[in-house]
C-alpha cells in the first residue's frame, strides 16, 4: 500500500538546508497578500533591471520551481532525480512574445533542441511544448471564435475554417503548422514524447484539431503526441471520450495527459465579463468527479490509449495504482505514467517511484525573465489552492522534525 505521507523517501534528495529554504518559500506563499505584491513588482523589476532581483528570484522561487535557464544547467537536476527512479520531462519555458514569425521560428530551433537532448538521457522520456511559443495568439483566437460558429465534429469545424482563411492568414498558420509537424516528427524519429500544453479556452479548439492531426501521423504504434485535458473544463470527459473514438477510428494511439486546469480565475472572469455560459465546472467536487472518471476510463481502455495522470491530487495518484492493482497489470506499465511540477508535491512523486511507478517530474528552464509567468502561476497557484501550501508546510515541518530527532538520537 502507497502511503504519501513518507517524508524520510519524499525528501531525501534533500539536504535539510534545502528543505528549510523551501518551508521559507511556501510559508511566504501562503500569505496572498505577499503573492499579489510579489505578482506586480516582479516582472516590473525584471523589464528595469533593478539590481539584485534576478539574484534574489534565483536562489529562491527559481530555484525551487525550475531547472535551470540553459538546457544543460538542468543536468545535475535530472541526475539527481534518476537516483531515486523518478524521470523527467522537460519544458523550455517560452510562452509567446513579440518576436513575430522570426521568434517563432526560432522557438521552433529550441524545442527540436530539447528533443535532440532528451534522446541522449535515458531518464528523459518527455518533453513539452505550448503552442503559443511558435505559434500567434491573435491567430488562434479567429480560428477558435470562427469554429465556434460552425456545425459538425472538432474536425470538420477545423477545416472549414481553415480552407476559409484569407491567402495571408492561410500562409501564415500552414507556417505554424509546419513548425509543430517538425517538433512532432522530431520527437517520432528520436522516441521522445512530446507534450502539448493546454491553453486557454477561446483558444483550445484550433489547438486540440493540431493535436490530433499530430497523432493521427504520429500515433500508429506507439503515443509521441499527447493532448492536455483540463478537467476543470465541464465538457473535457465528454472530449476525451470523443478523441478515444477518433483514435479506433483512425487506429492511432490516443496520447492523453490529465490535468485539472491553470486558467480557472481567468476563465470564470472573461465569461462573466463577455456574458457568456463559463466553461468551468460548478465547484472542485465536479472537477474531482470528471478528473477520476477519465482516470478509469483511460485505464479501461489502454489498448489505445496512453495516460499521464499529471496531479498533484492524492486521491487521484493513489486511485491510479488501486485500479491498476485492480486489474492486475504492473504500476510500471507502459502506457501509464505520473508527473507532478518540480518543486512541489515530492510526497506523491518520491512514494510513487517507490512503488516502481514510472513518474516524473515536470522541470521547466529558460532564463529568468522567459519562466516569469511559469514562476508568477506557480505562486499564486500556491496561494489560492484550497489546502496546497498548508499541505507542502505541514510535510517539511514534519521531516524537519524526524530529522532533528534523528540528530538528537546520534
Amino acid at each position: 500500500m502507497i502511503s504519501f505521507e513518507n517524508t524520510r523517501d519524499a525528501f531525501a534528495y534533500k539536504t535539510t538546508k534545502e528543505l528549510k529554504k523551501a518551508h521559507f518559500l511556501f510559508s511566504a506563499m501562503g500569505h496572498p497578500f505577499l503573492v499579489k505584491l510579489g505578482l506586480k513588482i516582479t516582472p516590473l523589476a525584471i523589464k528595469l533591471h533593478i539590481p539584485f532581483t534576478r539574484t534574489v528570484i534565483h536562489k529562491t522561487i527559481f530555484s525551487q520551481f525550475v531547472g535551470g535557464e540553459t538546457l544543460q544547467e538542468t543536468a545535475p537536476v535530472a541526475n539527481t532525480l534518476e537516483k531515486y527512479n523518478v524521470k523527467v520531462i522537460l519544458d523550455y519555458g517560452v510562452e509567446g512574445g513579440n518576436d513575430g514569425e522570426t521568434g517563432y521560428d526560432h522557438a521552433t530551433d529550441e524545442f527540436i533542441k530539447v528533443v535532440d537532448y532528451a534522446a541522449t538521457q535515458h531518464n528523459i522520456p518527455f518533453m513539452s511544448i505550448k503552442v503559443t511559443g511558435i505559434i500567434r495568439f491573435g491567430l488562434l483566437e479567429k480560428i477558435d471564435a470562427a469554429m465556434h460558429q460552425c456545425e459538425g465534429t472538432l474536425m470538420k469545424r477545423y477545416y472549414k475554417v481553415i480552407e476559409s482563411l484569407p491567402e495571408a492568414e492561410s500562409a501564415e498558420w500552414q507556417r505554424a503548422v509546419g513548425r509543430l509537424t517538425r517538433i512532432c516528427e522530431t520527437g517520432a524519429k528520436k522516441k521522445v514524447g512530446v507534450l502539448i500544453d493546454a491553453e486557454e479556452t477561446w483558444i483550445q479548439d484550433p489547438v486540440d484539431a493540431m493535436t490530433i492531426l499530430m497523432m493521427d501521423s504520429y500515433n500508429k504504434k506507439e503515443a509521441v503526441v499527447f493532448n492536455t485535458l483540463q478537467l476543470y473544463r465541464h465538457d473535457r470527459f465528454a472530449f476525451l471520450k470523443d478523441s478515444y473514438q477518433a483514435a479506433i477510428e483512425r487506429d492511432f494511439v490516443l496520447g492523453a495527459k490529465l490535468v485539472r486546469g491553470a486558467y480557472m480565475d481567468k476563465e470564470r472572469q472573461r465569461a462573466a465579463d463577455m456574458g457568456y455560459p463559463s466553461p468551468i465546472q460548478a465547484d472542485k467536487e465536479s472537477s474531482d468527479r470528471d478528473y477520476n472518471a477519465s482516470i478509469e476510463f483511460c485505464i479501461d481502455h489502454l489498448d489505445h490509449i496512453s495516460l499521464i495522470v499529471a496531479s498533484h491530487n492524492e486521491y487521484s495518484n493513489l486511485v491510479t495504482t488501486q485500479l491498476l492493482d485492480k486489474k492486475g497489470l504492473p504500476h510500471n506499465h507502459p502506457h501509464v505514467h505520473f508527473s507532478q511540477l518540480y518543486g512541489m508535491s515530492d510526497n506523491i512523486t518520491f512514494n510513487l517511484a517507490k512503488s516502481n511507478c514510472s513518474v516524473s517530474k515536470y522541470l521547466p528552464f529558460g532564463p529568468i525573465k522567459d519562466v516569469i509567468p511559469y514562476l508568477m502561476r506557480r505562486a499564486q497557484e500556491n496561494s489560492s489552492v484550497s489546502g496546497q501550501t498548508g499541505r507542502e508546510l505541514g510535510l517539511i515541518k514534519k521531516e524537519l522534525e524526524r530529522r532533528e530527532k534523528e540528530v538528537r538520537s546520534l
